[in-house]
């Protein structure tokens, strides 16, 4: 008999291994509801609150980053523009001083010219100031000599200089108008 109760009771009660009892289920059910509640009521409000806070920095930064972005690429068109501009004013320079350069040399130029000039109407004049001195210093002798040979010949000293200079310088003249024909 006792043998058929438990083996009456083992038959009213065979468990499904895969579904609980019923009163698991209940509690259970309840246990997830509080906990859902709690966390849905202070866990998640944190959660996104936190999660609205990083995003909030995120984009702070994002905007930071993108206006540092801006700020350089700016700075670097206006680095460009200075160092272009700055390229072009040097080589208005260096044409400048090109320009200048040849200026220096052609007034270096000029002024060696000139001055070569002048040397040489210096030089030009002052030859021609020792030939006329020249000239006269040896009319002066060839006339002396001339009437010493003269006396000499005639026997008598010719002692009217003027008359003998005019000998002499007519004689010259003669000469010189001889010399030029030839030429």
């Amino acid at each position: 008999m006792l043998n058929a109760l438990v083996t009456l009771a083992a038959e009213e009660e065979t468990p499904n291994p895969l579904l609980p009892a019923w009163y698991d289920i209940i509690w259970s059910s309840v246990c997830f509801v509080v906990i859902l509640f709690i966390f849905w009521k202070v866990a998640l409000p944190r959660l996104k609150k936190l999660l609205d806070e990083r995003a909030t920095v995120i984009e702070g930064n994002i905007a930071k980053a993108d206006e540092a972005q801006r700020r350089a690429e700016a700075a670097l068109e206006e680095y460009t523009a200075q160092l272009s501009g700055a390229r072009k004013e040097a080589g208005e320079i260096r044409d400048a001083a090109r320009e200048d350069g040849r200026k220096i040399i052609a007034e270096a130029k000029d002024a060696a010219t000139s001055e070569a000039a002048r040397l040489t109407a210096s030089a030009h004049s002052q030859i021609e100031a020792e030939r006329q001195t020249a000239l006269v210093s040896l009319r002066s002798e060839v006339g002396t000599l001339a009437i010493d040979l003269a006396g000499g010949v005639i026997g008598e000293s010719l002692a009217d200089d003027k008359k003998a200079q005019g000998v002499v310088d007519r004689f010259l003249a003669d000469l010189e108008a001889s010399e030029k024909a030839s030429k």
